[in-house]
């Protein structure tokens, strides 16, 4: 330990080092339930790519593992320190270095916060899309980390699809940059795409270059409550079988409306089964709504209510992104899941996960993007209950399978970590697995990186 932090001290300023235990050990877990967290050694919050070669070269020298982190808002673990790790928080390095109009790209550093970002680029005239439920702390890095989602994606797509080129610290230390500004490029194996979900466990994302959209009109939203998460989903297939390109569309059921509005008093309502929230921002939102209100109609919704202008919009769009953290208040803890099916298999995986929460006797609340098919079934249990935790990490479990029936896969936005780790061996196969270590050890043979997770 001595000799760690004696190596540290030669490159890095004071205060990039955390000794104190009782702070570092505020840097040991993510927000994930369930998941094994150890101690650190240390935590280095590093202000420049140099700073960041010196704790990688020093941490292979001494062969000491390296954790990567942001604003340790994931939901699976990845985050999480081993015992003896150095904890590598870059959330110092959150400079935005450049905004091009003329080439729609941002230039930044892994620790500039989502929302910072996409206000910065607004003031442009240009969109940056990607906006996880925690955009307003969540970090850069770590959605390219973890190859977040959110609530646009229906449209706009996930974070890979706006990681141009990085700039990567590999494990001894070595600077690598990826990708490229243009917007083209094929030159060689797209090793960017191979960092973008990796989790921290091939090198250390120090510099991003993200593509960049002009900046659409403001998008109007609709309600529409339905009788039944299978009526409510059967407008979602009937939308996306037409042809129709919202800009959201999100669904929430029974259990997660009735939470949000005994948290904030929304005014959402209760009686619904499901609520249905799609949005437009073309140049004539009233009228796609319009039309996609007519489909909900002929799906059985019982109400269909347009917003009339973009404050009424964005009120309803709190309630959704507020889904979460509604119920959290249900129970003392939850498990998040994030499951993501084929459109056409949406209806099977919410009454597929109705049957669970009534098999295991938990309350297990839905909220979703629908129109990717990726869902959040939310466990909420008493942690201080042994059976009920039993319950609840089994059901978890079901989720998962069910997910897999049904042709899907075990994460859509959130990552494995440590939380999934047995269920991406089964999802991925004996083969599949066997070629994804073998990258790990070329890029980390000494496997210090995010030790772990994944496998």
């Amino acid at each position: 330990m001595s000799d760690l932090l004696e190596r540290l001290r030669t490159g890095l300023p004071a205060e990039a080092l955390i000794t104190d235990p009782d702070v570092t050990a505020s840097y040991a877990h993510d927000m994930a339930s369930f998941c094994e967290a150890g101690t650190p050694a240390v935590v280095v919050l590093p202000r420049t790519v140099e700073q960041v070669q010196h704790v990688l070269r020093t941490a292979t020298e001494l062969r000491v593992p390296v954790v990567p982190q942001g604003a340790r808002t994931g939901l699976s673990g990845a985050a999480n320190a081993s015992d003896g790790c150095i904890v590598l928080s870059l959330v110092k390095m959150d400079r935005i270095l450049e905004i091009s109009p003329v080439d729609r790209i941002a230039v930044v550093e892994p620790g500039v916060i989502n929302a910072v970002l996409s206000r910065a680029v607004n003031e442009h005239g240009l969109y940056y899309p990607p906006d996880p439920s925690s955009w307003e702390t969540c970090t850069i890095g770590g959605n390219i980390g973890t190859a977040s989602g959110g609530l646009c994606c229906v449209k706009y797509g996930v974070t890979a699809e706006y990681v141009l080129g990085l700039d990567v610290v590999l494990a001894d230390g070595r600077l690598l940059t990826t990708g490229r500004r243009t917007a083209k490029g094929v030159a060689g194996y797209d090793l960017t795409r191979l960092f973008v979900g990796s989790e921290g466990s091939l090198g250390i994302v120090v510099k991003a270059v993200l593509a960049l959209k002009p900046q659409p009109p403001q998008q109007l939203v609709l309600a529409a409550e339905f009788p039944s998460a299978a009526a409510a989903c059967d407008a979602v297939c009937r939308i996306m079988e037409r042809g129709h390109t919202p800009s959201l569309l999100e669904l929430m059921d029974r259990t997660t409306v009735r939470a949000v509005n005994e948290l904030a008093s929304m005014g959402l309502p209760e009686t619904t089964e499901a609520l249905l929230l799609c949005a437009f921002d073309t140049p004539d939102p009233a009228a796609d709504l319009a039309a996609v209100g007519a489909l909900c109609t002929e799906a059985g919704a019982t109400e269909v209510v347009p917003a009339d202008n973009p404050a009424e919009s964005e009120l309803l769009l709190q309630a959704r992104r507020m889904s979460l953290t509604a119920l959290e208040t249900v129970k003392s803890a939850t498990m998040i899941d994030d499951v993501c099916v084929p459109r056409s298999q949406l209806g099977a995986m919410l009454e597929g996960t109705a049957a669970i929460a009534e098999r295991y006797d938990l309350t297990i609340g839905v909220c979703s993007h629908a129109g990717d098919g990726n869902t959040h079934p939310v466990v909420c249990f008493d942690h201080t209950d042994p059976d009920e935790s039993r319950r609840a990490r089994e059901s978890f479990d079901a989720i998962m399978a069910l997910g897999l029936e049904l042709g899907g896969t075990i994460t859509g936005e959130h990552g494995v970590g440590v939380l999934k780790k047995e269920w991406l061996a089964r999802e991925l196969g004996e083969t599949g697995i066997e070629l994804q270590r073998g990258i790990k050890a070329a890029f980390d043979p000494l496997g210090l990186l995010n030790p772990g997770k994944l496998f």
